[in-house]
């Protein structure tokens, strides 16, 4: 078993506030993803690697609402919620024995996007693992990447950086599911809310992605 970053994900209410958002931070646009029918929800792209991406998703206003709740706690979102960067997803060999070393990752649920498929993991209530700290697991069904089929606008991930009041934690479960790649994990006080800051290379300079 081993565990890579495959993606980072910016919840916004809707797609255009979260494209901005991205513009804003990093001076690039991400470009069309497509739907996600099982969870009622849609996605724009950006590349950060030949296997790592930034996804905006949010709800799909065209779709009908799932009998379930939505990933990445996008319900709890208001039409007036500012976009942020929510969580970070690890793409792994073996997503079962993944998620019973990770014991907090939730229920693997199959998954279409187009052409795509993979399997995920999706806790029952749409929560975020550790508040959006710990990875959602993922397995891609297929080669290549999803990744490498998006256009290369100059855009780099270098580290991103977890903040959380228990490190010992996080850094314990990413061990469990033998994880490697460019993550920084910094305290927070006791009680202190969890967050993201993504660190990307882009053609204006380093720049940074907050979490909102």
């Amino acid at each position: 078993m081993q565990a890579l970053l495959d993606h980072i994900a910016v919840a916004a209410p809707n797609l255009a506030a979260g494209a901005d958002f991205v513009e804003h931070a990093l001076g690039v646009r991400p470009q069309p993803g497509g739907a996600h029918p099982r969870m009622g929800t849609h996605n724009l792209l950006l590349r950060l690697g030949e296997s790592t991406y930034l996804e905006v998703i949010a709800c799909d206003p065209a779709a009908p609402a799932p009998s379930r709740p939505r990933w990445f706690e996008l319900d709890r979102l208001a039409p007036d919620s500012p976009p942020r960067l929510a969580t970070w997803v690890a793409r792994t060999d073996d997503i079962a024995a993944a998620a019973d070393a990770c014991g907090t990752a939730g229920q693997i649920e199959p998954m279409t996007r187009g052409a795509l498929s993979w399997r995920i993991t999706i806790p029952a209530d749409g929560s975020l693992p550790a508040g959006g700290a710990a990875p959602t697991l993922i397995q891609w069904d297929a080669a290549p990447h999803p990744a490498a089929k998006l256009d290369d606008l100059g855009c780099h991930l270098e580290a991103l950086h977890i903040f959380h009041p228990d490190p010992a934690g996080i850094r314990a479960m990413l061990d469990a599911i033998a994880f490697a790649g460019p993550i920084e994990i910094h305290a927070l006080p006791r009680g202190g809310t969890p967050r993201l800051l993504a660190r990307i290379r882009t053609p204006q300079g380093l720049r940074t992605l907050p979490a909102g």
